[in-house]
C-alpha cells in the first residue's frame, strides 16, 4: 500500500478517538509489513491536531526532481549544434546537471544519438530528406547516361573502414 493511502487510514484512527499506540496496533494487524513506524503515525497525529485535514505531501522549496525541463532541452541543443563532439560528461559539467540527465534529453527529447563521436539526429529533418531525394535522382540521372562510367567512377562510404597491410 502507498504512503498516501496510510496517511487516509491514519487520520481516519485519528477522527475515530483511537491514539497513536492503537492505531498502529490496528495497522498491524490489518496490514502487517507494510505499516508505517511508530514515528510516522506521531508526526501525522500531531499534523491532525494542529488543525491540518489535507494528507497529500506539502510543496517543497529546493531543487526541482529533474533536470529534464524545456530550459535545459534548449540549453543541450545550443551546446550539441555548437560542437557536435560534446561528451555527455561536459555537457553535464556546463549545465550543472546529471549526466542521466543530459542523455535522457539527448535521447528521448532531442532524438540524437552519437555517431563516430558526433551527436546526430536519429530522424532526418524534412530539408535533408528533400536533399537526399536530389541527390539520389542526380545519381540516377548520371547512372542511365553511362552505367559503366558511372560504377567506374561513383564511390560511396560508410562508416566502417577496413585498414589492412600489403607486405612488400
Amino acid at each position: 500500500m502507498d504512503k498516501k493511502k496510510f496517511r487516509v487510514l491514519i487520520k481516519h484512527c485519528f477522527l475515530m478517538g483511537k491514539n497513536t499506540v492503537e492505531a498502529k496496533q490496528w495497522l498491524d494487524k490489518c496490514y502487517g509489513d507494510s505499516v508505517p513506524g511508530k514515528s510516522t503515525i506521531i508526526d501525522w497525529y500531531a499534523e491532525f491536531k494542529r488543525g491540518r485535514t489535507n494528507t497529500d505531501d506539502a510543496e517543497r522549496s529546493g531543487r526541482p526532481k529533474s533536470a529534464v525541463v524545456p530550459e535545459n532541452i534548449k540549453k543541450v541543443h545550443k551546446i550539441v549544434l555548437k560542437d557536435r563532439k560534446m561528451k555527455l560528461r561536459e555537457i553535464a559539467d556546463t549545465l550543472k546537471i546529471s549526466e542521466g540527465s543530459v542523455f535522457t534529453i539527448l535521447h528521448e527529447n532531442l532524438s540524437m544519438r552519437k555517431l563516430l563521436s558526433k551527436w546526430v539526429p536519429r530522424l532526418l529533418t524534412p530539408d535533408q530528406k528533400q536533399q537526399r531525394l536530389g541527390d539520389s535522382e542526380r545519381c540516377l540521372e548520371l547512372f542511365k547516361r553511362d552505367k559503366k562510367d558511372f560504377l567506374r567512377r561513383y564511390v560511396t562510404m560508410d562508416e566502417t573502414w577496413i585498414h589492412y597491410y600489403t607486405p612488400e
